[in-house]
């Protein structure tokens, strides 16, 4: 199975990676999750609701929806700020990439262990950038609030798209498909990696850039 990939592009002062990360990654989740399925037979089951809220963010104009789940928001937060530190961190270069990763399991015959399989990849590089004063600061909140405002419209236009996700499984294989830990919301099993060392000349195939002062999808 060859897995669907993005790879998105946007510049934030380093205080604002935290927020830029969280508001694209909780709309995929958003977008990626079912209610508990509750299941009559081993084939028969009702899929209970998802809540959801939004969420304002503080360093850029930007508002975003995510599950109303604190378990999930936890979780998804642990694994965010690893590459949030990373980035920001004194010494550290100003890019890097970080990716959410969609993914079923394979079990495998014994003695072999079970294979992970992805289907889906959104990877965002983050360029951090540095202003001079609060003027700025204010302008550049504004600006962001506006790319990430361009980049949720495009990841909602391409997951609205008839792409393969997995089928409903039956009881017996349902922790194959989707994350069961969550007590309130029932995600695609996922994982988040990241690195801080870009390879030259590598380009996303779909990118929104901030620049100075135009804001360009290409």
């Amino acid at each position: 199975m060859n897995a669907r990939s993005q790879l998105l592009e946007l510049e934030v002062e380093g205080r604002q990676v935290d927020e830029a990360v969280l508001s694209l990654f909780h709309t995929l989740l958003f977008h990626r999750s079912t209610g508990k399925f509750h299941y009559y037979n081993d084939d028969t089951y009702a899929i209970g609701t998802i809540g959801y809220q939004d969420v304002d963010c503080d360093f850029i104009d930007f508002t975003y929806v995510r599950c109303c789940s604190e378990e999930l928001d936890r979780s998804v937060k642990q694994q965010v700020n690893n590459f949030c530190d990373a980035i920001k961190a004194p010494d550290a270069p100003p890019s890097g990439q970080v990716a959410i990763e969609f993914y079923q399991r394979k079990r495998g015959r014994w003695p072999f262990a079970s294979e992970s399989i992805p289907w889906e990849v959104w990877t965002l590089r983050v360029n951090v950038v540095s202003l001079h004063n609060e003027h700025e600061r204010q302008v550049w909140r504004e600006k962001v609030g506006d790319a990430l405002g361009e980049r949720l419209l495009h990841i909602t236009d391409t997951l609205n798209r008839h792409d393969y996700i997995p089928s409903p499984p039956n009881q017996a294989e349902l922790d194959l498909i989707y994350d069961t830990a969550y007590a309130d919301v029932q995600p695609f099993l996922f994982k988040v990696f990241y690195n801080t060392v870009i390879e030259q000349g590598s380009r996303p195939a779909a990118t929104i850039t901030l620049a100075q002062d135009t804001l360009a999808l290409t």
